[in-house]
């Protein structure tokens, strides 16, 4: 023990007797340990005695300074007295952690200088390491933000140890122990309240101290990542220290680090890697909401900084487990702090690498099984698209449009509302129909034509991922009894006792589970069917596979009370003759299905005879009718520099510019229609490709396959008419679109007999067709759900003026016998519920593809949605604008059919005003909607009648009131009305004298 002057301060004597003596100082190693008893002393001395804590900091800060200033210049001594003199303040801030704002300046002094003279040397690194651990295990992290200095001694700690935790050596083993040292240091901080309770330091301690948790796992495999985080998430205790914080600051014990043993094999980097994935868990498993976008936001940094974006699949990796790690409720801060920084580099074109890592990162978050919630997948959705809309106006080649569609088409992959891809779809299919009649703003090297067909195609491909991705989660759902959902297929409806058509894949029977979600209803879809005669092939070739998609899986279907066999089995009782007769109802006036099938069928019949198709282009380059390969004519407008180099950000439309936008196009295809000739001569000029009467014969198909009846009733009067368009005089010839033609519609109708087991109608066809004739018609492209694929190029068809010799083409077929044999079919007939002669008048009506489109478009009466659940009866005429409004007491406005009888007139005498049959009522009563349900929830149809308020009850009857329903009964004098009246009819008010039984009436 050293001597010491008289006088000497007592805490400065407790201090020195904690050192061993001088001629043991150089071999106390090791360990370099202070004196266990004395130590002890100091330790008592100090936790009774709080106000000498300072003075004992100020002693050992003193020495630290000292110590650290000649063990950098090579001093053994020196150096062995500052790993002693670390130790004895590791040992005073465990004792006095209750005291520890008195003890933290000196101690984070103390560090701080040990690191920036010594911190090479790792011995001494980890004992100040450990120091620096002792005090963020028990402190609260609130002098950071009121003290300057303790917040710059702060910091300087850990970028030392960020530093160490990303060191790059060239000694393999060298470069392990240092960062696991630095690591081991920040696992103190991700676990202390010194990171989370500081506000106003958060952001710059997390940009710190990220880089160093993530350069370990970029320079690591995916399969050791994987095997380290699952070892991380089994183990939950480190390696290198001895406890985390998972108790009060008063109880927790604070960690060590351990240099690795001299002579072991040196650590490998699947344990920095360890380390390093323990660590961030942690970070982002103690975060809030805001807390983890910050953190996100500093890997993102990061990354950039690291020039990383290369390394997709690290990224991906990250991204994935920084959400799984994430408390459940704050996990949506990880993929929205994704697509903001998307969006950012919306205009950015010379780095494709960076947003396409981004948008890897933001799909491998959306398909991985960690749950999100509280995520906003409309905003999501509408910044993708806007992203992608944006950089196909700067370059319609863009390299990143791929990554795009596959990101949005991620969206579908777990559903967390009902109404979820309903209305996705939905804004995917209102930025469709503005860019299909208003295209893109785009800059001069640009052409306008050229944009909006890549923006049609960009916004198909991610229409039909999104719904495909859904289709394919609800599929891969196994049932209550073990077994999944199989995908789609296209029965056979024959068979005797087949009597309806159900298609629905996703089952109907007993034991299968039902959807979790509502499918994209055909009205809303019928806004995207005029793309079928787009002017570029690429964007009809492109809506073809998606509309086979929409049909095949999508669409919702009529009925499910057969089995995918075509045979109908016993129905329960819920399906009784009630159901049979809105279905049979519905299969004559139609629903939201068959109009979107008379809308297809117009606007086929438009595409296989018109010679112009698609719409005028938009300012600023206005053009007349393009060719079919999508062409403008070679007159352009001249556009201005400056105002074309102003892009804009395609923003979503308003309700008004989508309804401008619906009355173009419903315009332009008035025009089309206007255009059509009656009768297809070999003059008239080709606009279909062959490819497109490839693509109309599988959409014709896919509706005589999936939608049976519905497209039997719609398709065969097409059929008819579209074979009466080609009929050609005697001395006609017979050209390729002709004979095109001829194939198409004998391969409907050979469809037809196959899907309704009509063997009468497929001997038919087959004795109209030669054996020398061969098809020409092509498969539809393959189009696969979420890639975003090149533009198709078309088969051109010969020289429509060539003849095409008689033994090598279809004959014509006779309308007359293939119309008998389909209306005789029994099948026909009892899946749709009408006669021979019923059928006959349904297809024998005259068809053209204006009345199609007509019925399609307009509004429908209240008639004709006979089976709407909200009880509406079908004799009042309700105004199309309260049809789609969610008016509770709709049910109000609907009268009652039921006759008058004998329990009306007891009523009437008993002198009830509130009668059953409201034709009868003197007043009407009131109706109270405040405690019903809407019509469509529930099981009930409509609204009970309630009394709003007390009224007073007659006890007799009034002369004209029993007079009344007297009349009604037809035992009166008639009146001249019938039995029912207007609910709404204005009635004249009555002077009736006061009896002396009753009192007066009001007039």
């Amino acid at each position: 023990m050293p001597m010491h002057l008289p006088f000497t301060p007592n805490h400065v004597l407790l201090v020195s007797a904690c050192y061993p003596p001088n001629a043991a100082l150089l071999t106390s190693g090791p360990d370099y340990r202070p004196n266990s008893q004395e130590l002890s002393r100091m330790t008592y001395y100090a936790s009774n005695r709080p106000g000498k804590i300072n003075k004992l900091a100020s002693e050992l800060e003193k020495r630290v300074k000292i110590d650290s200033r000649k063990a950098k210049g090579g001093n053994i001594r020196a150096r062995a007295l500052l790993l002693i003199t670390l130790a004895i303040i590791k040992a005073l801030a465990i004792e006095c952690r209750r005291d520890l704002a008195l003890l933290t300046g000196s101690l984070l002094t103390s560090v701080s200088e040990t690191l920036s003279a010594l911190s090479s040397d790792l011995e001494v690194a980890a004992r100040a390491g450990s120091v620096f651990t002792a005090w963020t295990t028990y402190t609260d992290g609130h002098l950071i933000e009121v003290d300057q200095q303790v917040a710059k001694d702060y910091m300087s700690c850990l970028e030392v140890f960020s530093l160490m935790g990303r060191t790059e050596t060239g000694d393999a083993e060298v470069m392990n122990r240092t960062r696991l040292v630095g690591l081991a240091a920040l696992t103190g901080v991700v676990t202390s309240d010194a990171l989370y309770n500081s506000t106003t330091q958060l952001k710059m301690q997390i940009s710190t101290l990220i880089p160093a948790l993530l350069i370990p796992l970029l320079d690591g495999e995916i399969s050791v990542l994987d095997h380290e985080a699952a070892t991380v998430k089994e183990q939950p205790k480190p390696t290198h220290t001895t406890e985390f914080r998972d108790r009060p600051a008063m109880e927790r014990r604070a960690t060590s680090i351990h240099l690795h043993v001299a002579g072991e094999a040196g650590p490998s980097s699947r344990e920095v890697a360890n380390s390093a994935i323990r660590a961030l868990s942690h970070l982002f498993g103690h975060a809030s909401g805001g807390q983890a976008a910050v953190s996100m936001q500093a890997a993102i940094d990061c990354l950039n900084d690291k020039n990383a974006w290369d390394q997709t699949e690290h990224c991906s990796w990250i991204a994935v487990h920084a959400a799984e790690w994430t408390q459940y409720q704050y996990r949506y801060a990880i993929p929205t702090r994704l697509v903001e920084n998307l969006v950012q580099d919306q205009d950015s074109s010379q780095n494709v690498s960076r947003p396409r890592a981004l948008a890897a990162m933001i799909t491998t978050v959306f398909t991985s099984p960690t749950p999100l919630v509280n995520l906003s997948t409309s905003d999501i959705i509408s910044s993708l698209v806007t992203v992608a809309l944006r950089r196909i106006s700067r370059d319609p080649e863009d390299a990143l449009l791929p990554a795009l569609v596959r990101c949005v088409s991620s969206l579908g992959t777990y559903v967390y509302y009902a109404d979820q891809i309903l209305d996705l779809a939905g804004e995917l299919i209102s930025r469709l129909v503005a860019v299909e009649t208003t295209g893109l703003l785009v800059g001069v090297k640009c052409e306008n034509d050229m944009t909006r067909v890549q923006a049609i195609r960009c916004l198909l491909a991610s229409l039909l991922g999104l719904i495909n991705s859904a289709e394919v989660h609800d599929i891969a759902e196994p049932d209550t009894s073990g077994s999944q959902k199989s995908p789609p297929s296209s029965p056979t409806l024959g068979g005797e006792g087949a009597a309806r058509a159900s298609l629905d894949h996703k089952g109907a029977r007993d034991g299968v589970k039902a959807p979790r979600r509502r499918n994209v209803p055909a009205d809303v879809w019928q806004d995207t069917v005029s793309l079928l005669c787009d002017a570029d092939y690429a964007v009809r070739a492109d809506y073809v596979a998606t509309l086979i998609s929409y049909l095949e899986r999508e669409l919702p279907k009529l009925w499910d009370v057969t089995d995918t066999d075509g045979v109908k089995r016993i129905r329960p009782l819920a399906d009784g003759p009630v159901q049979q007769a809105n279905v049979n109802y519905t299969i004559i006036h139609g629903d939201s299905a068959t109009r979107l099938l008379n809308c297809l069928h117009a606007h086929i019949y438009v595409l296989a005879i018109s010679s112009n198709l698609g719409v005028p282009s938009p300012s600023p380059t206005p053009s007349v009718h393009r060719s079919v390969n999508g062409n403008a004519p070679s007159s352009t407008a001249a556009t201005d520099e400056t105002n074309t180099q102003d892009l804009t950000d395609p923003a979503p439309q308003s309700r008004r510019s989508l309804a401008l936008s619906r009355t173009r196009k419903v315009s332009v295809m008035h025009r089309l229609l206007r255009n059509v000739p009656s009768k297809l001569s070999g003059s008239t000029p080709a606009s279909a490709t062959l490819s497109d009467y490839g693509n109309i014969l599988a959409v014709l198909t896919a509706v005589f396959t999936n939608l049976p009846v519905r497209g039997l009733l719609t398709g065969v009067p097409m059929l008819l008419a579209l074979n009466s368009a080609i009929q050609l005089d005697d001395s006609g010839p017979i050209t390729t679109r002709i004979s095109v033609i001829r194939e198409l519609l004998v391969s409907c109708w050979t469809t037809l007999g196959k899907v309704w087991d009509c063997s009468e109608l497929l001997e038919i066809v087959s004795q109209g067709t030669p054996s020398g004739a061969h098809g020409k018609l092509p498969s539809p492209p393959t189009l696969n759900p979420g890639e975003f694929r090149g533009r198709s190029a078309p088969i051109i068809l010969d020289d429509a003026a060539e003849e095409v010799p008689p033994e090598k083409t279809f004959a014509s077929l006779d309308p007359e016998p293939l119309l008998l044999a389909i209306v005789s079919n029994k099948t026909v007939q009892d899946a749709t519920g009408l006669d021979r002669q019923g059928l006959l008048r349904k297809f024998s009506a005259p068809w053209s593809a204006e009345s199609a489109y007509r019925e399609a478009v307009e509004t429908p009466s209240s008639n004709a949605d006979f089976g709407r659940a909200d009880g509406l009866a079908p004799l009042i005429k309700v105004p199309p604008a309260f049809m789609h409004i969610d008016n509770l007491s709709r049910a109000s406005l609907a009268r009652s059919t039921r006759g008058v009888g004998v329990t009306d007139l007891r009523e009437a005498l008993e002198g009830r005003s509130s009668m059953s049959n409201p034709n009868l009522r003197e007043t009407a009563g009131s109706i109270s909607t405040f405690d019903h349900t809407s019509a469509t929830q529930g099981d009930g149809l409509k609204l009970t009648p309630v009394r709003s308020r007390t009224q007073q009850r007659s006890k007799l009857a009034g002369p004209g009131e029993v007079k009344d329903v007297l009349n009604k009964l037809g035992i009166g004098k008639a009146n001249g009305a019938g039995m029912l009246r207007p609910s709404f009819a204005m009635k004249k008010s009555e002077q009736r004298s006061p009896s002396n039984v009753v009192p007066p009436y009001k007039s």
